[in-house]
């Protein structure tokens, strides 16, 4: 399985030193990372990434409220193949009308991507599940909206804090899904609460097993009360021990 980190979970420490921090990423084992708003500090970025031997498969950038060409350029330029839409408001997914238009806009996004060699995807939040269209979360409504090279990025925690079982909507979702945000905690709108991946009430391990046609699991907390390093990399550890134990099961049944 391969994993990445979300460069928001370390938007302080970026802020302070981006360098030293893109460091750190490396040296606790990532080779990957997600960057955020990524225009403006691509350059900078850029460089750290090439220096630590990071690669950035994925960002993030609000594709339906700034330039186009700018987010496609700069994610070109620093490797990105998937750019995810990571946050359309609450207010937007109440109703059909609203939610086809977002679905809209967004497959024209996919339409220019697509022009730089780069797939759009989009990122949910808790309110696409806790609201339901025709019988059907909202998001399903949306998923089934996309043209067929758009991709989902599901953040998995806030899928249960919205009210919805992940290992269910990931199953209904489908091939769809190619990434995951990987996060933990007790399920609650409380960010500073989120744990490592294991050490709360999401079933991490039969998440990511339910997606089916994963590329890369992302880690994220959103916030965190503790030491931010020292989260990430327990997080990593458990997704990289217990990878190792299923391989080794698979090998001692083979």
């Amino acid at each position: 399985m391969s994993y990445s980190i979300q460069l928001y979970t370390l938007r302080n420490a970026i802020q302070e030193d981006l360098p030293g921090t893109i460091r750190k990423v490396a040296e606790i084992g990532f080779t990957q990372v997600e960057p955020y708003n990524f225009v403006a500090t691509a350059k900078e970025l850029g460089a750290e990434l090439k220096e630590n031997g990071l690669t950035a498969p994925s960002g993030h950038a609000p594709l339906l409220s700034q330039d186009q060409d700018e987010i496609f350029a700069a994610a070109k330029d620093l490797g990105i193949s998937t750019v995810i839409d990571p946050f359309i408001p609450a207010d937007r997914w109440q109703t059909a009308e609203d939610i086809q238009a977002t679905a809209a806009g967004l497959n024209a996004a996919a339409k220019k991507g697509a022009e730089y060699g780069i797939r759009v995807g989009y990122h949910n939040h808790a309110w696409e599940l806790e609201s339901s269209i025709e019988g059907r979360t909202a998001l399903e409504f949306f998923a089934d909206l996309l043209d067929p090279e758009l991709v989902l990025e599901v953040d998995t925690y806030w899928v249960a804090v919205g009210g919805q079982d992940p290992v269910d909507i990931l199953a209904k979702l489908g091939d769809r899904v190619k990434l995951i945000h990987i996060k933990d905690g007790p399920l609650n709108t409380d960010t500073k609460a989120q744990l490592p991946a294991g050490r709360g009430k999401v079933p991490v391990l039969d998440v990511i097993a339910a997606a089916t046609s994963l590329e890369v699991g992302v880690v994220e907390f959103d916030d965190y009360a503790g030491d931010i390093f020292e989260g990430i990399a327990e997080s990593l550890a458990y997704l990289n021990n217990n990878d190792a134990s299923a391989t080794a099961a698979e090998g001692a049944r083979a």
